[in-house]
């Protein structure tokens, strides 16, 4: 259902569930802001819980615990969310508290000044991850100076400089009803969460788009020695389809190369090698752009011919997809889909993204048709190009000079 100002909301009725779950999704995330503003919308997401023009942040989290509802959000890139679980009779307070957090949040100074200490110290703990650092890094790696090269939690100048009226014009151009999917999943009346809902909702200024510019892929290598690490982190990537092209062969590329131990990478690189002790391939697939990811973490002696051996298989799936391997990558995508299923939280975020990129909610018939067109061949082709558009590589943790070298030259990096 659209209201007139272009929220889009989702009642989906599940007898089986003894809980109902609330959600509310924002088209704004890091990607969608400039550079001085990086890292305010998750600052907003913070914020959003210290207090309205009827509660203050005890009281929202009273009234919540009251009913023994969870609250909590979170921000990415592309979508702010926001959500609460309780009991499925409570399903229309939830809509109308998170209603409120979303629509009515005051944004006090005081509480800013408090919250900006845990921010900066949420910031200080990722700086310091071999991990995050990795993550960031390689994003810069692959699209540059691009919005969606920024990290979620912005930078320390940011956090420092952001003031409450930074945050409320922020939510003035970024929250209309064009930017909104809320929804409620449970044991409900359709109908009567659809009027909270709208209730809730209705009066938001329509508003455009937030649209991000697909990005270009850039690659290149980025490094990063981190003092007291004594291990080596690495993310290789290639970019892939968008959500908006509704072509699941990333997915089924990164668990054909690496989605459980008797996978490829895992088989080869952990079991018979030792080369690493950790190590998977995803593909995380965004509104405007995607990445094939390869993560692992091992011993500096080891990057080399771990280096060595990723370079190998890439080219042998650009080669030649197994069909035993097909098969087995199908199986884990299909139960991993059913499983987010059975996660309502889940089953709503999927929803809310795919209305966003795709205009609509795919069925679950639907999304089986298009894992099962994914053919071989069609896996193979998406490795080579991949391999044709070159790798962005990140190393962080216990980096040593000659890793660079050794880097460019498996993986065939491109020089910055």
């Amino acid at each position: 259902m659209t209201l007139p100002n272009g929220v889009r909301l989702l009642a989906i009725r599940s007898p089986g569930l003894h809980t109902a779950s609330v959600s509310v999704f924002v088209r704004s995330g890091s990607a969608h802001e400039a550079a001085r503003d990086n890292g305010i919308s998750h600052v907003i997401e913070h914020m959003a819980f210290k207090g309205t023009p009827t509660r203050d942040a005890r009281r929202l989290n009273l009234d919540a615990e009251r009913l023994g509802a969870d609250v909590n959000a979170h921000t990415d890139k592309d979508h702010t969310a926001y959500y609460m679980c309780g009991m499925p009779r409570d399903a229309l307070s939830m809509v109308g508290m998170l209603g409120d957090i979303v629509r009515h949040a005051t944004y006090p100074e005081a509480e800013l000044e408090r919250e900006r200490t845990v921010l900066q110290a949420e910031l200080a703990d990722e700086q310091d991850d071999p991990a995050a650092n990795a993550w960031r890094l390689f994003d810069e790696a692959s699209f540059g100076r691009h919005p969606v090269a920024r990290p979620v939690i912005g930078t320390a100048r940011n956090l420092a400089r952001f003031g409450r009226d930074d945050l409320v014009r922020h939510v003035s151009r970024q929250y209309s009803g064009t930017n909104v999917v809320a929804g409620v999943i449970g044991d409900i009346e359709p109908d009567a969460v659809l009027d909270a809902l709208s209730a809730a909702f209705g009066s938001m200024p329509g508003g455009t788009g937030n649209r991000i510019e697909a990005p270009e892929f850039i690659g290149g290598l980025r490094t990063r020695r981190l003092v007291g690490s004594s291990q080596t982190h690495l993310v290789v990537g290639f970019p892939v389809p968008s959500l908006q092209a509704d072509d699941p062969t990333a997915l089924i590329a990164a668990s054909v190369l690496g989605e459980g131990m008797s996978s490829p990478l895992l088989h080869r690189l952990r079991e018979q090698l030792g080369l690493v002790y950790h190590a998977d391939a995803s593909a995380d697939v965004m509104d405007s752009w995607g990445q094939f990811r390869i993560e692992a973490s091992t011993s500096p002696a080891n990057v080399e011919p771990l280096l060595a051996e990723l370079a190998t298989m890439l080219d042998a799936h650009a080669g030649r997809i197994d069909p035993a391997e097909l098969r087995r990558a199908r199986n884990q995508v299909l139960v991993s889909r059913l499983r987010a299923l059975e996660r309502p939280g889940r089953r709503l975020e999927d929803a809310a993204l795919e209305l966003f990129a795709l205009g609509r909610a795919r069925s679950h018939e639907e999304w089986l048709d298009r894992i099962a067109s994914v053919s071989a061949a069609k896996v193979r082709r998406l490795f080579e190009r991949m391999l044709e558009a070159g790798p962005a590589v990140a190393l962080t943790g216990n980096v040593r000079p000659a890793m660079r070298e050794q880097a460019m030259k498996l993986l065939r990096v491109r020089r910055a």
